[in-house]
């Protein structure tokens, strides 16, 4: 399973009274994490909103919080797909943050992705070249 990362800063706006982050961010985080993950594979989801007719919806998400994430730290927030079916795909995140060249995992998560048409919102296969190159990572 290959595994993309993403940067992340936690700006002030990410954290709540006690310059923790906020639980919910870390969704936000992974969302961004798995749209750059697309991008990366040269796939933009405006793109495929419009041809082939198609947008990807969470079915489910699961996080564990482990450690918090505090104001101004650097994080690294991974991606990589560990389910592929024909109209879902789940993928595994991890919120990683490097002290002192250690890395601490902060959160562990995943999300079930369905694959919609994007005029019916009704379950769609994905299209062949994204399902290739999902597979080809995985």
């Amino acid at each position: 399973m290959e595994v993309f990362s993403w940067p992340v800063r936690v700006y002030y706006e990410d954290t709540d009274t006690a310059g923790v982050v906020y639980y919910a961010n870390y969704l936000r985080f992974m969302e961004r994490a798995r749209t750059e993950w697309l991008r990366s594979l040269g796939f933009e989801q405006d793109e495929l909103m419009r041809d082939p007719g198609v947008v990807f919806a969470v079915r489910s998400v699961s996080v564990d919080y482990l450690r918090p994430a505090r104001f101004n730290d650097a994080l690294e927030i991974t991606a990589a797909v560990s389910s592929v079916r024909a109209v879902s795909l789940v993928v595994e995140h991890e919120v990683r943050r490097l002290d002192d060249g250690d890395v601490n995992v902060l959160a562990r998560g995943n999300a079930r992705l369905a694959c919609l048409d994007a005029d019916s919102f009704r379950p769609a296969a994905f299209p062949e070249k994204l399902l290739e190159a999902v597979v080809r990572v995985s």
